[in-house]
C-alpha cells in the first residue's frame, strides 16, 4: 500500500488507505484530514468505529465533492484514548457505539459538540459562563457509566444477526428466535443479547428468561418479513427510586391463556415485577404501542421520582430515561432561569410536567403546554398527587396555542423554559417568543444543532444575551449531550 500522502482523488470507492484519525466528528465518528487540490488539508474522510490518534487500514465507501467515509478494517495503531469496550456484543450492537472511547474523552468530546454547534451558528458566547460538561459522577457520585437507563425495549425476531465470534464458535445457532436489539441499519435483524449493560444486570436476567420460556412454549416471534407471529417487544421499565418493575409484552394479539401462563412465570421465577401489561399491536410496525393495553397483574404502572416528586408512569408514558441524570439537568435548567417567588413560568413542550413540577415551589406559577394529550393527562394526575396547585396544563399544538389569547388568559411569563424535541421548535415559535420578549429563556436540547439554529434566529430578532452555557451527559457511551443555555433579554 503507497505511503505517499493522500489526496481526495485517491479516494475512489472500494479503495483501501490508511488514514490517522485526528479528531471526533458529528454523529459519533472521527475525521482525518488529507491534502486537497490547493495543498492544504481541508479534505475530511469520517470513519465510523475510530478514534482521534488511531492509525487505521479502512475502506472507501462513499466519495463526495466535500468529504468521503470510510469504513474501518483494521487498527494499526491504536490510540491512547481507546480502552476495552465491556460488552461482548459491542462490534455487532449499535446501543453503545463509543464503550471503545475512555469516558473522560466522551465526556470532553460531548461538551466540544455542545459548544461548537452554537459557534458554529454564529452565537457570541464571549460573556457567557460555558461551563465544563457534567458527566456520570456528577450524576450519581460513582462515576457509574453503565446500567443507567430505567427503560429498555428488546425486540423479538424470527431473523436472528449472528456476530462474527459466534459464527467462529462452529456451534449450531437457532437462527429463527431471537430476543435482544436490532443491528443498527437492519429493520428485520436482531443480536439475540444474553448480556446488556444498559438497564441493569436483573433485566438481562430477565430477558434470558423470558426467551427461554417463550422457546419452551413455542411461541413464535415476529417475522419481519413475513408480517407474522405473536411475540413483538419485550418492554422493562425499572425506576431509580422505587422498587416498582413493569414489564410489558407486546403481542400482536391477546390471548387470555397465554398471559396467564405468562404471569405465573414472572411470579414464580421473577417475582421482584410489581406489574405485569399486555399491549396488542396488530400494525405491521414493530413498536411498544398498540391499539390496546391489559393489565395482567398489579396497578398497570410504575412509579419513579425526579426531586421531592413522586410520577405515576404507565406503560406508554413518556418519562426521562437517565432519572438520576434528569435531576442534574433539572437543576441546571433552575438555576439558569434565576426564578423569583413572584415570576410566571410557562414550560413549553413540557411533556408530562416534571419540569414543571420541579420548579413549582420556586415561582408564583407554571403553564405548561404540550401537544400530546395523554402526558398532558399525566401532568395533571402528577401534580394533584403531589399536592401542587400552582401548575396549569394546556393540550395543544404549539403553534395554534401560543398566542396571545393564552397569555391573556394565564398571564405574561418571566420566564420561558423550552425543552422541545430533537427537530427544534418551528420557526413561527421562535418568532412568537421574539415578540413576546420574556426577560429570561433557558433552552433545554438533546440536538446541539436544532438548539443553536433556533438561538441564532431569537438574537436575530430580538436582543438576547446568552449567559450560561451547561452540556449534561444523559447517555454515556452514546454521541449524544444534552445543551443547557440561559438568556436575559438585554
Amino acid at each position: 500500500m503507497s505511503t505517499a500522502p493522500l489526496i481526495p482523488s485517491d479516494l475512489k470507492r472500494g479503495r483501501e488507505v490508511v488514514l490517522t484519525l485526528e479528531a471526533f466528528a458529528d454523529r459519533g465518528k472521527s475525521l482525518a484530514r488529507v491534502a486537497g487540490p490547493d495543498g492544504g488539508r481541508g479534505y475530511v474522510v469520517f470513519v465510523p468505529g475510530a478514534v482521534p490518534g488511531d492509525r487505521v487500514r479502512a475502506r472507501v465507501i462513499k466519495r463526495k465533492k466535500g468529504f468521503a467515509e470510510a469504513r474501518l478494517l483494521e487498527v494499526l495503531e491504536g490510540s491512547d484514548l481507546r480502552t476495552e469496550p465491556r460488552c461482548e456484543y459491542f462490534d455487532a450492537c449499535g446501543g453503545c457505539k463509543w464503550q471503545h472511547v475512555q469516558y473522560p474523552a466522551q465526556l470532553a468530546m460531548k461538551g466540544e459538540a455542545a459548544v461548537s454547534a452554537l459557534t458554529r451558528a454564529g452565537l457570541d458566547l464571549g460573556a457567557a459562563d460555558v461551563r465544563p460538561p457534567m458527566g456520570a459522577a456528577d450524576h450519581d457520585g460513582s462515576g457509574g457509566v453503565y446500567f443507567y437507563r430505567n427503560k429498555m425495549e428488546f425486540s423479538f425476531s424470527a431473523m436472528r444477526w449472528l456476530t462474527d465470534w459466534e459464527i467462529a464458535s462452529g456451534e449450531a445457532h437457532d437462527k429463527d428466535f431471537a430476543l435482544g436489539l436490532h443491528v443498527p441499519g437492519r429493520f428485520d435483524k436482531v443480536l439475540d443479547l444474553k448480556a446488556c449493560y444498559l438497564q441493569s444486570e436483573w433485566s438481562a436476567r430477565l430477558v434470558n428468561g423470558v426467551r427461554a420460556f417463550a422457546k419452551r412454549h413455542h411461541w413464535a416471534p415476529l417475522h419481519p418479513r413475513e408480517h407474522s407471529g405473536y411475540l413483538k417487544i419485550l418492554g422493562l421499565r425499572t425506576p431509580a427510586h422505587t422498587d416498582d418493575k413493569m414489564v410489558n409484552l407486546v403481542t400482536s394479539h391477546y390471548d387470555e391463556e397465554r398471559m396467564a401462563a405468562f404471569a405465573d412465570f414472572l411470579k414464580a421465577d421473577f417475582p421482584e415485577v410489581t406489574t405485569l401489561v399486555n399491549t396488542i399491536n396488530s400494525g405491521v410496525a414493530q413498536t411498544a404501542y398498540g391499539e390496546a393495553v391489559h393489565t395482567i397483574f398489579g396497578p398497570g404502572l410504575v412509579r419513579d421520582r425526579i426531586g421531592p416528586h413522586t410520577f405515576e408512569i404507565a406503560s406508554n408514558a413518556f418519562f426521562q430515561t437517565n432519572t438520576v441524570a434528569a435531576e442534574v439537568l433539572y437543576a441546571v435548567a433552575k438555576d439558569f432561569a434565576s426564578l423569583q417567588p413572584t415570576d410566571v413560568v410557562y414550560d413549553l413542550y413540557c411533556g408530562a410536567g416534571t419540569i414543571s413540577l420541579f420548579v413549582a415551589d420556586a415561582v408564583e406559577k407554571v403553564v405548561g403546554v404540550e401537544l400530546v394529550e395523554e402526558a398532558v393527562e399525566n401532568a395533571r394526575a402528577s401534580a394533584e398527587a403531589n399536592g401542587v396547585d400552582n401548575c396549569t396544563f394546556v393540550a395543544g399544538d404549539m403553534l395554534e396555542l401560543f398566542k396571545p389569547e393564552l397569555i391573556d388568559e394565564h398571564g405574561r411569563p418571566d420566564v420561558l423554559i423550552v425543552d422541545p424535541p430533537r427537530a427544534g421548535m418551528h420557526p413561527k415559535v421562535v418568532g412568537q417568543i421574539a415578540h413576546l420578549r420574556p426577560e429570561r429563556i433557558v433552552y433545554v436540547s438533546c440536538n446541539p444543532q436544532t438548539q443553536a439554529r433556533d438561538l441564532a434566529m431569537l438574537q436575530e430578532a430580538a436582543a438576547y444575551t446568552i449567559e450560561a452555557v451547561q452540556p449534561v451527559d444523559m447517555f454515556p457511551h452514546t454521541h449524544h449531550v444534552e445543551s443547557v443555555v440561559g438568556l436575559r433579554l438585554a
